[in-house]
């Protein structure tokens, strides 16, 4: 007859204390890297701080490490403590937004009068290719190009002339570049250059052009004549003979002293000689005795041949 075995105890179950557990990772115990926050860090590097004592840069996915000042393209959130990007084309900015760029990247300009970074500057401002700055053209240009007075397209209002906006000022007035305005002209000129009476372009109605001036008549030894195209006389010079003269310059009215008035002309005055008889008359040419004329300023005898 068989015997039977008896069946053994089952086991005691393991306590946990018994159980394998696997050893804790030890805790860094070195030095932390000097922008690592009060957290401590997990080791010595800027990459592994708990948190920073400046900026955090970077991202979950990127890694993340702690820096005292953010790079290019990065602005410092100081409430939240971290590195965020620029707008596009901002290489320095204060925030997010396009109108927050203090400087640009390479292939923008600043356009300094709302802080965005542009391709090309718009109309009103040109592209300053040292500073790589939008600057703002003359008040009366809509578009210049290298310098602010050096205008290519004007404003309305204003016409260009050699690279310069001039204002479309009314007859009476010039443009005064100063004051960028029309000032009066001199109540003698119809249109000028300016505000002196020798600044005068056309004379006003009832004057005369004479030395840059308007006149109301003509000075001694002048007299005036229509010029075509222009609004007024010019006064001219009389013959250097006349004291005054009449629509052309020999046309007399007067004689200077020592001439003497042949019709509309003025004759110099001087004594005849007559080498014949061996003496001087002292009379002039228009008084000459009988059977002389004058010719060439000469006394001579009437002979058949000048009938």
């Amino acid at each position: 007859m068989l015997e039977l075995s008896e069946p053994e105890p089952p086991k005691a179950a393991l306590s946990p204390s018994q159980a394998e557990v696997p050893e804790d990772e030890e805790d860094y115990t070195g030095v932390c890297h000097p922008e690592c926050g009060d957290k401590g860090c997990d080791g010595p590097n800027a990459d592994q701080c708990l948190n920073c004592v400046h900026f955090s840069l970077g991202s979950v996915k990127t890694s993340r490490k702690c820096v005292s000042v953010c790079p290019l393209g990065y602005f410092g959130d100081m409430a939240a403590r971290r590195c965020r990007r620029c707008h596009k084309g901002c290489e320095t900015c204060s925030g997010r937004g396009p109108t927050q760029c203090l400087s640009c990247r390479r292939g923008f300009y600043h356009h300094q009068e709302v802080n965005t970074c542009v391709t090309f500057c718009p109309a009103g401002f040109y592209a300053d290719e040292n500073q790589k700055n939008c600057l703002k053209c003359h008040p009366s240009c809509k578009k210049c190009m290298d310098e602010p007075e050096k205008c290519t397209v004007c404003k309305e209002g204003f016409n260009l002339a050699r690279g310069s906006c001039i204002p479309d000022c009314e007859p009476g007035t010039y443009f005064d570049s100063e004051l960028i305005r029309c000032g009066e002209c001199h109540p003698t000129c119809q249109t000028c250059v300016g505000p002196s009476r020798e600044e005068c372009i056309h004379c006003a109605p009832n004057f005369h052009f004479q030395d840059w001036k308007c006149v109301p008549a003509c000075g001694e030894g002048f007299y005036p004549e229509e010029m075509p195209g222009l609004p007024h006389k010019v006064c001219r010079r009389c013959d250097e003979s006349c004291l005054s003269c009449e629509g052309s310059s020999r046309n007399c009215s007067r004689c200077k002293t020592g001439f003497t008035q042949l019709g509309t002309s003025c004759i110099t005055n001087h004594t005849c000689s007559n080498g014949e008889h061996g003496r001087v008359t002292a009379l002039s040419c228009l008084r000459a005795a009988p059977g002389r004329r004058e010719r060439k300023r000469r006394c001579r005898d009437r002979s058949p041949l000048d009938s």
